[in-house]
């Protein structure tokens, strides 16, 4: 274990404030891993007692469980977690998660999924999180990655540092052999539980570990350590292609334009994004394209709102996405990649999640309500909130709404049917679908604006026009001119709408 207590030593000199993390099962693996930071730790202590008077720990080290709810034997395990943690006098976090069986995916990626946003979760600040892997599994990951048709980047298995959101994803036995560390930890006299799914054979990972690879390495003994350095090979010809994509993206950024709102002073509630210039994606070859798309998707783009992690397309999808770069202009193809959407406006290709069916959405505020204070609605599928605020005179906000009498209450949608409406900064009237046009609003937002209507009361006298829904107005981009604030109306409500989307 030599080599791992090295590792050990080295990424805590790297990272000498950073608070460590080990995943721990209660394994063999996480066992033997948890003993080695214990012993790295009382050495860097000890180390530091001689230099620093009266300080008695340079990091905080915090074992985290996660418990699965898979076996009927996850709360003992759970409790040998507990009591190891206690042997040893350290912290100890259990997170219970509950997977989405119903999603279609594999158990198996469910569960590391789970694991790791919880250890991402585990700490706000930036940590070491310490994992058990070991040379095995590494053997195991890149043969998934063959049956899987990946290419350089999956065959690059596990590399021994990465990031982790925030933090330092690390496996100091990643260069150990399974059976090194059983040895080891018969040798301590160290006890570890036993996942009785590993004789399971029905799933992949089980399979390749009970009846291929023992078969691979009676033939072939020093295979393991064979594929590990073709996995570090493929890692470091996957940053020679990470570099040639950052280098292609750095050229198409360089041409990019945010969108922007025409009108000077919208502010909008929606995520402001940045497209790749379609003429520029079209020069490249269709071999630097899928780079390119690969590493900007893996890199730029976030599915925010939502605990999925963003999945790489597939072969197929890039290819099809290639095509339709060359389409007119006024097309505007939408291609699913992964679970993520690619698409067109204005020239430029853009990337974003799968958005939820808005349309039938409606909330209603009383106008009684609005009068009486601040008033909160909040959005569906991730987009924030509107808040309501009375105002006292028009000279208060940059967009004051002005509600006559005859209005009951509010209602808040995401739908319209397309009327002729007289925004606040117009002359003349215009469709709605040629006003969100005018406002440069991209084709998929348009969908997802909270549009505001008011309810007339049937019995102060207006007409059956006036008596219909009529829109005041979308937050942050305008106020319809009915409901601009009047200089002989004292009896109207007025009053101000922000909307604050979530990041």
């Amino acid at each position: 274990m030599n080599s791992a207590l090295d590792t050990l030593r080295q990424l805590f000199s790297k990272y000498p404030d950073y608070p460590v993390i080990v995943a721990y099962s209660g394994g063999a693996d996480s066992q033997v891993l948890l003993d080695l930071v214990c012993q790295t730790l009382t050495e860097e202590n000890q180390t530091t007692n001689v230099e620093v008077e009266h300080k008695t720990s340079t990091r905080d080290l915090l074992v985290c469980h996660i418990h699965h709810g898979l076996s009927a034997n996850a709360d003992s395990w759970q409790a040998f977690a507990e009591r190891e943690c206690e042997r040893r006098g350290v912290a100890l976090k259990v997170v219970k998660v509950k997977l989405a069986t119903e999603s279609g995916e594999s158990i198996e990626a469910l569960a590391r999924d789970a694991r790791y946003q919880a250890l991402t979760a585990a700490s706000k600040k930036p940590a070491l999180v310490l994992t058990g892997h070991h040379i095995d599994d590494q053997l195991e990951t890149m043969l998934l990655a063959l049956k899987r048709g990946s290419g350089v980047k999956g065959l690059g298995a596990m590399a021994s540092e990465s990031d982790l959101a925030q933090h330092k994803l690390c496996r100091p036995l990643i260069s150990v052999s399974r059976s090194d560390i059983e040895t080891y930890a018969a040798n301590q006299h160290l006890d570890w539980v036993t996942d009785e799914s590993n004789a399971d054979t029905r799933y992949d990972r089980n399979f390749l570990r009970n009846d291929i690879i023992p078969s691979i390495a009676a033939r072939w003994p020093a295979f393991s350590q064979a594929a590990a350095r073709s996995a570090e090979l493929c890692q470091q010809n996957q940053q020679l292609v990470e570099a040639l994509a950052e280098q292609d993206l750095s050229n198409l950024v360089a041409d990019s334009t945010q969108i922007q709102p025409r009108r000077a002073n919208a502010k909008t509630g929606l995520n402001i994004e940045t497209g790749l210039p379609i003429d520029k994606l079209a020069k490249l070859s269709q071999v630097r394209f899928n780079n390119l798309i690969r590493h900007f998707i893996a890199s730029r783009v976030s599915l925010s709102q939502s605990s999925l992690t963003v999945k790489m397309p597939s072969q197929a999808q890039l290819n099809q996405l290639y095509q339709q770069l060359g389409v007119a202009d006024d097309k505007v193809p939408e291609i699913k990649l992964g679970n993520i959407w690619a698409r067109r406006f204005q020239g430029q290709l853009f990337f974003t999640k799968a958005f939820t069916d808005i349309s039938d959405f409606s909330a209603n505020i009383s106008i009684e309500s609005l009068n009486e204070g601040c008033q909160v609605v909040e959005l569906p599928d991730g987009l924030g909130k509107l808040v309501f605020s009375a105002v006292l005179n028009k000279g208060q906000g940059a967009l004051v709404m002005s509600l006559p009498k005859s209005v009951t209450n509010l209602a808040i949608k995401f739908s319209h049917t397309n009327p002729k409406i007289l925004p606040d900064y117009r002359n003349h009237s215009r469709s709605m679908k040629k006003v969100l046009q005018e406002l440069n609003i991209p084709t998929w937002q348009r969908k997802r604006l909270p549009f505001i209507y008011a309810y007339h009361d049937a019995n102060e006298g207006v007409n059956r026009e006036a008596s219909e829904p009529a829109l005041v107005g979308i937050p942050n981009y305008f106020v319809c001119q009915p409901f601009l604030p009047k200089e002989q109306a004292s009896e109207d409500t007025l009053f101000t709408v922000e909307w604050h989307n979530s990041p």
